[in-house]
């Protein structure tokens, strides 16, 4: 089981294990985000294409993120297989997905919306380095400081209660059919996303392991 596609709502870790996965397994960690910025940054066609939208405010069309999706997994290192992060988001992207390439499991990532408001709401991130804390279960050394480059943390807008709340509404009501469709086809592997960052990945390794 080398294609693997990870769905989860909003803080329930699934970046977190796929890139754990991904480096376990010496398969590809595909993030339609990177990409999308490592396209930009490359100035590629497909790159420039997508700073047009960017710039402009506006969402890069899905047909766009294919194309750019299309590109990445010719790449050496997708060769071997790929976990893809947090796409597709809905059936349609899914449907275009399969036109692309083959997919033998998708994990989805299960977890009650109160737990996820708790750990998204006390996640703070570093505006210099990118790094990600939890003031409950992985604080700084110093009290809102980076561990890294002493920068003060900060809290995003979108981590605030209720607008955490908006998120996994959008997420159940746009994903709800996507998990259908995944389970109508047999794909569908659930893990309980509730335990610790360890725990998860013993599950997700055994799913892998111990499915043909």
């Amino acid at each position: 089981m080398r294609r693997l596609v990870f769905l989860g709502p909003p803080g329930a870790g699934k970046g977190t294990q796929a890139v754990l996965l991904a480096r376990e397994q010496k398969l590809a960690h595909l993030s339609t985000g990177d990409m999308l910025r490592a396209a930009v940054a490359a100035q590629t066609p497909l790159g420039q294409e997508a700073d047009g939208y960017i710039r402009a405010g506006r969402l890069v069309p899905d047909e766009l993120v294919l194309r750019i999706l299309k590109d990445r997994l010719r790449q050496p290192d997708a060769a071997s297989g790929f976990v893809l992060d947090g796409f597709p988001r809905n059936r349609s992207q899914a449907e275009a997905l399969e036109r692309i390439s083959p997919v033998d499991a998708v994990v989805s990532f299960e977890i009650p919306n109160e737990i996820l408001v708790q750990r998204l709401s006390a996640r703070r991130i570093c505006p210099k380095c990118q790094s990600v804390y939890n003031v409950e279960s992985r604080p700084p050394r110093i009290p809102g400081r980076c561990d890294l480059d002493g920068s003060e943390l900060v809290q995003r807008p979108d981590d605030l209660p209720e607008a955490v709340a908006t998120r996994l509404d959008v997420y159940a009501k746009a994903t709800a059919p996507l998990l259908d469709y995944y389970r109508e086809r047999s794909l569908l592997r659930p893990v309980n996303a509730r335990g610790t960052p360890e725990e998860v990945a013993l599950q997700i390794r055994a799913l892998v392991h111990g499915t043909p």
